[in-house]
């Protein structure tokens, strides 16, 4: 079994879980996604990162080695700031 590309993590994540955004990076090994999902809304830290790997299910153990994630509602992702390159001036 190969190891998982960042897109294949992300449609892991999009599959399991409704989400507004999510990006994923990584080497095949280790990950490191931001996913924003309203199923977060008054959820703690850990509870949403149970959701996400819930999501992954069996991957999680099998084929992804190690994420790291960044989980966020919608409205504080609309607070965070975002990267520069989305805005040019």
């Amino acid at each position: 079994m190969s190891d998982p590309t960042p897109a294949d993590v992300q449609a892991f994540i999009e599959k399991g879980l409704a989400c507004v955004h999510v990006d994923v990076e990584g080497d095949g090994r280790h990950f490191f996604a931001t996913i924003v999902s309203a199923e977060f809304e008054g959820t703690s830290r850990v509870a949403r990162q149970r959701r996400v790997y819930q999501a992954l299910g069996d991957r999680m153990r099998e084929q992804i080695h190690a994420l790291s994630m960044k989980t966020l509602t919608p409205a504080e992702w609309a607070a965070s700031p975002q990267p520069a390159a989305t805005h040019h001036h």
